[in-house]
């Protein structure tokens, strides 16, 4: 652990943005849009973003939460301090690849709604608590609690539409 805390800040970014990163490439393979027949065939809102935007999205979200996260770790508070702050951001980052399981995999709109509406309470909390440490890590994560809110009055609707 000791070794862990001694890291370079530039390893700390790197390994944070790789982190976030990893999650995000693993969803995009569990979530392919334009391959997956199932989703191709729910009935969408007329507002719903083309397929082609969600990568570069989410590509951009995962890379200000891994500077968030790094910042969070890179500050000079002590570990023990920031624990409710990794626990909260690991928690919603769970929920996060869990959302793309439920979704695509299970082709269950009604558990991956209860999945993003819990996330976006824990992105909250996780906003909160980045901020006791760090306001520009608390603002890095504010496009994400936009876009994961989008996400959800998206995932209501489509689930809405296919009941």
């Amino acid at each position: 652990m000791e070794t862990i805390q001694k890291l370079s800040t530039v390893w700390k970014f790197i390994i944070a943005i790789l982190l976030c990163e990893g999650v995000g490439i693993i969803s995009g393979l569990l979530s392919s849009v334009n391959k997956n027949l199932w989703f191709n065939s729910l009935n969408k809102p007329s507002w719903n973003p083309p397929g082609y935007l969600f990568g570069p999205v989410w590509t951009l979200l995962y890379l200000l939460m891994g500077i968030s996260l790094a910042l969070i770790w890179d500050n000079n508070a002590t570990e023990l301090s920031k624990r409710n702050a990794y626990l909260l951001f690991s928690l919603q980052l769970v929920l996060n690849f869990l959302w793309s399981i439920l979704f695509f995999y299970f082709h269950s709109p009604s558990l991956a709604l209860l999945d993003i509406l819990l996330m976006v309470v824990i992105i909250i909390f996780t906003i909160y608590s980045f901020s006791n440490f760090s306001k520009s890590a608390a603002y890095l994560l504010v496009p994400y609690i936009a876009w994961v809110s989008f996400a959800s009055i998206l995932n209501f609707t489509i689930w809405n539409l296919n009941k």
